[in-house]
């Protein structure tokens, strides 16, 4: 399993043999219950068990902003930081012709007609700084631009890190993604 060690898969799989047989069973059914329930929200592509997820169920959200994400793994770590309020789209990865993952592989289409049809007025960009990322956010941007404004996340360092460490490309986007102290 990806994030998952060699000596961690030992411990897992060795805590797993140890449990009583109605404890596994009871874990084996759960996963296959959410491996069967769990889908993609109609309308964002996010993990739900329902047609749309509570994010975009939600009438609290501000629905003149979306927040392009490359997974939901993405989507989830945004909502942890509890401060953007926005609703979401969700692409299922990133362009990379490398891996043969063109724009017809992702959910762009759906994108596109969904700030074409809605009164957005914002989308943000919170793809990951890497080739893949910044080929997706340039894509994005001119297809999205007629529609809305588009805007991208600032990247720089993280907080704790020395500069002396820091790569090239990080120090450049940290100071172009300065602000003013207020």
């Amino acid at each position: 399993m990806p994030g998952i060690g060699p000596r961690t898969a030992q411990r897992l799989a060795l805590h797993i043999l140890r449990q009583p047989e109605e404890k596994i069973r009871v874990f084996s059914s759960a996963l296959l219950t959410a491996k069967t329930k769990v889908g993609q929200c109609k309308k964002c592509f996010h993990l739900t068990a329902e047609q749309e997820c509570e994010i975009c169920l939600n009438s609290k959200r501000n629905p003149s902003q979306i927040c392009v994400v490359a997974d939901s793994r993405d989507l989830i770590a945004l909502e942890r930081t509890r401060e953007y309020k926005g609703l979401y789209h969700v692409l299922g990865g990133l362009i990379s012709p490398m891996d043969g993952i063109g724009p017809e592989l992702l959910t762009i289409s759906s994108l596109v007609k969904r700030v074409s049809n809605e009164n957005n007025l914002e989308v943000i960009l919170a793809l990951t700084p890497s080739v893949e990322g910044d080929t997706t956010s340039l894509y994005l941007a001119r297809l999205l631009k007629p529609f809305v404004k588009v805007t991208r996340i600032a990247y720089g360092l993280p907080v704790g890190s020395e500069l002396e460490y820091a790569d090239e490309v990080t120090l450049t986007r940290a100071i172009e993604g300065r602000r003013e102290i207020e």
